[in-house]
């Protein structure tokens, strides 16, 4: 009996790694194919909803910004590494409390995550791994399923993802996840509207909302059934992309 649990740990130990070394391929090459693997040699910055968003990296940081007007109040949100929050209005640093500030830097964070994807799926934070093959309006994708590690994931480490890859393409079209803050929920998104910026791929997303419950898994079917209600749409304007 112990001889048979040490095989069976064994198996189950190669067939996480296959599955995560299959996750880090599908992600990879779709990385190449958005374009994304010059991120870290650019800045890139766009408008959403009334809001214009930055985001450049360097060996040692990635900073994040968000510019906004606020009764008359020019407000300037600065996010260096997910983890050092700085509010200036007018040019002027202001003291945020830490809830606020813990608020402020979520919002950003949200914002430019999926814009970056899949780019970010190799973040250190991210536990990938490969949930075999979908088929979806008539194409063959890739599943990948992830996860956040506790203490690098941020707040909202406990949300599940799945992100589904185009075989022929190698681009990310839909997405899924789950969330537990302000009473939970499911989202799904189509990616659609794509745009070229000195060859990285942007694409907006038609964001579907989901029962409360269903298994991410499951949602595919009932995008191609039209029983998913539509919430809104990720649109990002004026997208422009700098050399640092």
């Amino acid at each position: 009996m112990q001889k048979l649990t040490v095989i069976l740990m064994v198996l189950s130990l190669a067939s996480c790694q296959y599955s995560a070394e299959q996750a880090q391929q599908v992600v990879d090459q779709a990385i190449a194919a958005h374009g994304q693997t010059k991120l870290d040699q650019v800045k890139i910055s766009f408008d959403f909803r009334d809001k214009r968003y930055s985001a450049y990296r360097t060996p040692e940081k990635y900073v994040y910004t968000r510019l906004f007007v606020d009764s008359l109040e020019l407000v300037e949100d600065v996010l260096v590494n997910s983890s050092k929050f700085t509010r200036l209005i007018n040019g002027d640093t202001t003291e945020v409390i830490d809830s606020m500030a813990t608020k402020y830097s979520n919002s950003v964070n949200s914002v430019l995550y999926f814009v970056q994807l899949p780019y970010l799926l190799n973040d250190p934070a991210v536990i990938k791994s490969y949930e075999g093959t979908q088929r979806i309006e008539g194409a063959e994708y890739d599943v990948i399923k992830v996860q956040f590690r506790a203490g690098d994931g941020g707040a909202d480490f406990t949300d599940e993802y799945r992100y589904w890859f185009n075989q022929q393409t190698s681009m990310l079209d839909y997405l899924a996840y789950n969330y537990q803050t302000n009473g939970g929920g499911v989202r799904f998104r189509e990616a659609y509207n794509r745009s070229d910026r000195m060859g990285i791929t942007f694409q907006d997303y038609i964001n579907y909302e989901v029962p409360i419950g269903t298994s991410l898994g499951d949602i595919p079917s009932l995008f191609e059934k039209g029983q998913l209600k539509e919430l809104s749409r990720i649109i990002n304007e004026d997208i422009k992309v700098t050399k640092r």
